[in-house]
């Protein structure tokens, strides 16, 4: 079955983080220099693999321009999986795996909330709706136009009117902004409560 890339300590010495850059770079190819890991949390149920008792410290990686994995010499294959597959259930994964990404997910949707990390995947320029676009592609949800305008203005040193004008969209010009200052946002931008027609949607897909 697909599974996260991961693999064992190569001997007591090895740190758990140089572990984990290792493990990408064999299985995937992502080096390093691709991408900046964080520890998400750590999984030790007993029975989660049926090789033995097993403790799997996770790491979390958002960047974008990410290039295709490539399967190296601990991996079969190696390939990028549209989140929503594995939430729903329609790609399934070994181990508690499914339950790693779902945590992952959610820790990249919070930290959309609180922190201007959306702006890294948009251009030097672009226009609120670009950036919309980002927040609704993390979140997985639409989003209504004029209250994202009105939620993000709200955010003092979020977003920066650039010096260049305007980009046409085929209608009205739309106004161009650049990544500001502030890295931590205050107000957060919430994410909409999901209707109870998406809940339930989404417990039956489980």
């Amino acid at each position: 079955m697909p599974a996260l890339p991961g693999g064992f300590l190569n001997h007591a010495g090895e740190e758990i983080l140089d572990a984990a850059h290792r493990e990408l770079s064999e299985e995937t190819a992502l080096t390093a220099g691709w991408v900046h890991l964080e520890q998400l949390a750590i999984y030790g149920e007993v029975g989660r693999d049926p090789r033995g008792r097993v403790v799997s410290v996770a790491h979390l990686a958002i960047a974008p321009g990410l290039p295709e994995p490539v399967a190296g010499t601990d991996a079969m294959d190696a390939a990028w999986v549209p989140a929503e597959a594995v939430l729903s259930g329609e790609v399934e994964l070994a181990f508690d795996h499914r339950r790693i990404v779902t945590d992952g997910i959610e820790r990249a949707r919070t930290k959309l909330e609180s922190s201007a990390l959306a702006t890294a995947f948009c251009g030097e320029l672009f226009t609120i709706a670009e950036l919309q676009q980002v927040y609704e592609a993390v979140w997985g949800t639409e989003l209504d136009t004029r209250n994202f305008y009105r939620k993000v203005q709200a955010v003092e040193g979020f977003i920066v009117p650039a010096d260049s004008g305007r980009r046409s969209t085929g209608g009205r010009p739309a106004r161009l902004y650049r990544a500001g200052p502030k890295k931590v946002l205050f107000p957060p931008l919430i994410r909409p409560v999901p209707s109870t027609t998406e809940k339930g949607t989404r417990e039956e897909g489980e």
